[in-house]
């Protein structure tokens, strides 16, 4: 952001630009739109649109908390392996070792198999009248 702001003021210097808009309009162009829309949406104390320096800093300061922000995902994203391998070579508590184990689920034995039943005759005699019937069907 530093290089930035400082090669657009020496930009609008040997351009002539003293206008306190065209400054924050052309300043505006120029930003990376993350920092240019968070300008442009701050809730609280947003910079008029006519005072330059206002948007100089605020483009600084949201500029270093990006830079920070990424500092700390960078160094967060690299800390869980580190901190999971301390968590998980550390022994178990006292209080967790002294806990009986639950008992395991009933066994429910199963019936034993039955043997096919033999049918009532009538019933066989159905079933193969069924499979016998030629299908019906338009022709």
């Amino acid at each position: 952001m530093d290089d930035y702001l400082d090669s657009f003021q020496a930009l609008v210097s040997n351009a002539g630009y003293i206008d306190p808009q065209t400054l924050v309009v052309k300043f505006r162009r120029g930003l990376r739109l993350g920092i240019q829309n968070q300008i442009a949406t701050m809730p609280y104390e947003q910079p008029a649109d006519t005072d330059p320096d206002v948007w100089y800093r605020a483009a600084r300061r949201i500029d270093q908390a990006c830079l920070a922000n990424e500092a700390f995902q960078s160094v967060s994203r690299s800390a869980p392996s580190a901190s999971l391998k301390t968590v998980s070579a550390q022994p178990p508590p006292l209080s967790a070792a002294r806990l009986p184990l639950a008992p395991p689920p009933p066994v429910i034995p199963k019936p034993p198999p039955t043997a096919p039943s033999m049918g009532v005759p009538m019933d066989v005699d159905a079933a193969r009248k069924a499979r016998s019937l030629p299908l019906r069907g338009c022709y």
